[in-house]
């Protein structure tokens, strides 16, 4: 694995389907939403991005014509923010236990934002 990817699989462990996020680069940037989907080094976030797609008509949607979706953004555009919007900048530790943790500091002070998965 060269240090590119490692960088990348750092990266990609923070970010996680269900998490809000701030987009900082792009057409949508200063924008927030949801990640719905996680595609490799991709996210969905709803609301965010929005395609037009032209269908045909079919059994699941028989008139056809334009949807409006949702497209995917490089996950280095976008960044785990708390529920006010303000960008957060998440650094992994490992306790005592084994465990790693995501924590961020927000006044001097550690606050823990999620659990990652302990080594087998």
């Amino acid at each position: 694995m060269n240090k590119n990817t490692q960088c990348q699989d750092e990266r990609t462990k923070k970010i996680r389907k269900g998490d809000k996020v701030l987009v900082i680069a792009g057409n949508a940037k200063g924008q927030t939403g949801t990640v719905l989907n996680f595609l490799g080094q991709r996210v969905v976030v709803q609301g965010l991005n929005m395609k037009k797609k032209h269908v045909k008509p079919s059994e699941r949607n028989p008139k056809g014509g334009i949807l409006e979706i949702e497209g995917s953004i490089h996950i280095s555009n976008v960044c785990v923010c708390d529920k006010d919007g303000a960008p957060l900048k998440l650094k992994i530790e490992r306790e005592a236990n084994g465990d790693a943790v995501l924590y961020s500091m927000k006044e001097k002070e550690r606050v823990v934002y999620r659990n990652l998965k302990s080594p087998k």
